[in-house]
């Protein structure tokens, strides 16, 4: 058996492969992240008289380089093992002191490792999971950007027109936003009557705001203190922004629809976990991947970085300990707002929901006992992947 390892770069790789007695077969061999590098990969291996089934592959889940390569060895049918980085530099740092050799590169080190043998494979997800994690994390750079997009659109308000915030309570409404687009300053609306306005108001809002609201919202635009120079610019920009936030709203929706239809087909038992529904249960699995990975429910605690970091130095340690924050801050958040969910939200959890106001009483504040119920949660979760069962609803 032959060792090959890979260690990724952005642009190129560069392999070394070591043979059974650990000897370098070659060292250091750089090859493109293209079709042709690959190429030229395997065609090092026939000049060695390596078979792929005489092969076995290491590389390391860099970021998201490592991808492609992995996608092409797959497709012709090679072994690989994907390694955790952090396994791997605790296998770098520990060589490098035992042999202190200055000429060892990463691939080689890589492909020691994978012929030591000692090490927890990175499991991949099936590919409709991998799908979720995809699409919601693009989804979660969406929702981003458009708080980034409101935020632009305050700071324009508050120098043309500061008032109008006063006049609508949810600035980003969908009247709101109409009404921004089509009036980009208080001048703007100045020119147009309350009648007029009302109507509009009411067309936009199928009725449910009318006169009342117009002339308040006139009153507004004539006494505003906002800028009375560059109207123009900060109009154009004004409607510029709520053009982008109303196409990546509609980029949102789209890219819901496309979770929501791997999660039908999947038709996993997570979303019956008291505050998890289709969203919040596509991130979660998404993240979590093969459940399989964890022997304990402990473990995916730890997974989700939100065990306990202690505090503790000599004979020190700190009695109030925060979360560790270590591993996936989409299945963190996502856990959060399940726990809240599940312990405060409209038809809460019995059972979650007393723990939470346990946590309270014993004088925890809010975040620290809705972690503490996100922890639960976890245990809850492991359960219901690990037997692929639907969560039992408790009275009690």
């Amino acid at each position: 058996m032959n060792y090959l390892g890979i260690d990724i770069g952005k642009n190129n790789h560069v392999a070394s492969m070591i043979g059974e007695d650990g000897k370098p077969v070659f060292r250091a061999f750089s090859f493109s992240n293209a079709t042709e590098g690959a190429e030229s990969l395997f065609a090092k291996l026939e000049a060695h008289n390596v078979h792929k089934d005489e092969l076995e592959i290491g590389l390391e889940a860099t970021g998201h380089y490592w991808l492609p390569v992995y996608s092409y060895l797959h497709d012709k049918g090679c072994k690989i093992h994907v390694i955790n980085p952090i396994q791997m530099d605790g296998w770098r740092k520990g060589v490098e002191i035992r042999k202190r050799k200055t000429d060892v590169i990463g691939s080689m080190l890589i492909a020691e490792f994978v012929r030591y043998g000692d090490f927890i494979e990175a499991r991949l997800p099936e590919e409709a999971i991998f799908s979720l994690k995809n699409l919601t994390r693009f989804r979660s750079y969406l929702v981003d950007s458009i708080g980034d997009l409101k935020r632009k659109i305050i700071c324009v308000l508050d120098q043309v027109f500061p008032e109008y915030q006063s006049v609508f309570v949810d600035v980003f409404g969908k009247t709101s936003k109409e009404i921004l687009l089509q009036f980009g300053s208080p001048a703007e609306l100045e020119e147009v009557s309350a009648e007029t306005l009302a109507e509009l108001l009411a067309d936009l809002s199928r009725r449910k705001i009318g006169f009342e609201k117009a002339e308040k919202l006139s009153r507004a635009a004539a006494s505003s203190f906002g800028v009375t120079f560059c109207r123009d610019s900060f109009a154009f920009q004004l409607r510029m922004l709520i053009e982008q936030i109303k196409y990546i709203e509609s980029q949102v929706k789209d890219t819901e629809a496309e979770i929501c239809a791997i999660m039908d087909k999947l038709s996993s038992p997570i979303t019956t976990v008291p505050g998890i529904g289709k969203k919040l249960g596509a991130v979660i699995f998404g993240e979590i991947g093969d459940i399989g990975k964890f022997d304990y429910a402990s473990k995916l605690v730890v997974f989700a970085g939100i065990d306990s970091a202690v505090n503790q130095s000599g004979e020190f340690e700190a009695s109030n300990n925060h979360v560790s924050k270590r591993g996936s801050p989409y299945l963190r958040r996502a856990l959060y707002q399940a726990a809240l969910v599940a312990a405060v939200g409209k038809s809460p959890d019995p059972v979650l929901s007393a723990f939470y106001r346990k946590k309270l009483t014993e004088g925890e504040h809010h975040e620290t006992s809705v972690v503490a119920v996100a922890r639960k949660l976890c245990y809850i979760i492991y359960s219901v992947l690990k037997e692929d069962r639907p969560f039992e609803i408790r009275n009690s």
